[in-house]
């Protein structure tokens, strides 16, 4: 059923790339974000709990509860999304309103509270999709809707991830990555080394969209709070004045020469269609 679902939610995303319609009991917040992260078998359980940690800590970070609450209307809405193949996403934590340093800290522990084992296979393309209709019915309103989507490797699963970005996009979502360039996994094999490239060429989209690549674990924390503060703030890429281990990448190089099918022939190769 999940596959079927997330199937219906793509289709929806190609066939009407319009401004949904919000109720007028919506509650205004300055932006609205999912946190999809990756939950893939190619994440080892000590990654999946340093994303997980990380997430938790850099919400409770004084940085990031001010970037929240530094917009005209002092609030923001956010959700957090564990997503791997095709039809295998979950909310772990429903949309709630963030308005104070106990609202940030209160959606943090329900982050750190939940553990669940990881999914198969690599669909960037249905984690979109499935993020981008959250947004649909969340009883928010705000003028910036974000989708900030971290992995370890290419789309190999699902429609095209270029599709769903495209679609994203087209109903006004910004779509920014944190690409996972550790390649400790157990399905490395399916990882590439231009990752970040991948990302800005193929996943990013929308106005001041940025990828923010990670090389080694102990970057986790510094670049999901400078991360959280960009897209928070509403400040572009570059003219945040925060150091940072990682190297950040302003919006999307379009070359038209980089394969954005990477992932799904690297799969092929090893098991066929």
């Amino acid at each position: 059923m999940r596959p079927l679902m997330a199937f219906v939610a793509v289709i929806a995303l190609l066939m009407g790339a319009r401004e949904p319609v919000r109720a007028a009991d919506s509650i205004p917040v300055d932006v609205e974000l999912v946190l999809a992260v990756d939950l893939s078998l190619s994440m080892m359980p000590e990654e999946l709990e340093i994303q997980r940690s990380g997430y938790a800590a850099a919400l409770n970070d004084p940085a990031v509860v001010g970037a929240m609450l530094s917009g005209l209307r002092g609030r923001v809405a956010i959700t957090f999304v564990e997503w791997a193949g095709f039809g295998d996403q979950a909310v772990v934590v429903p949309w709630q309103e963030i308005a104070s340093l106990a609202d940030a800290q209160r959606f943090a522990e329900q982050i750190s509270a939940r553990r669940r084992g990881g999914w198969r296979r690599t669909s960037l393309s249905g984690a979109l999709a499935f993020s981008a209709s959250l947004f649909e019915t969340n009883g928010f309103k705000s003028p910036r809707r974000i989708i900030d989507i971290s992995g370890d490797g290419p789309n190999n699963d699902g429609p095209a991830v270029t599709l769903a970005r495209d679609a994203a996009v087209g109903r006004g979502i910004t779509v920014n990555g944190l690409p996972l360039m550790t390649r400790i996994g157990l399905m490395s094999v399916f990882e590439i080394d231009d990752l970040d490239r991948y990302y800005s060429e193929c996943v990013i989209g929308g106005p001041g969209s940025f990828v923010i690549p990670v090389f080694r674990w102990n970057q986790f924390l510094s670049a999901v709070r400078r991360k959280l503060v960009l897209e928070l703030s509403g400040k572009m890429p570059g003219h945040d004045q925060q150091p940072s281990p990682t190297h950040l990448i302003n919006a999307r190089l379009v070359s038209n020469h980089y394969d954005c099918l990477i992932g799904e022939k690297l799969w092929e190769k090893q098991f066929g269609r």
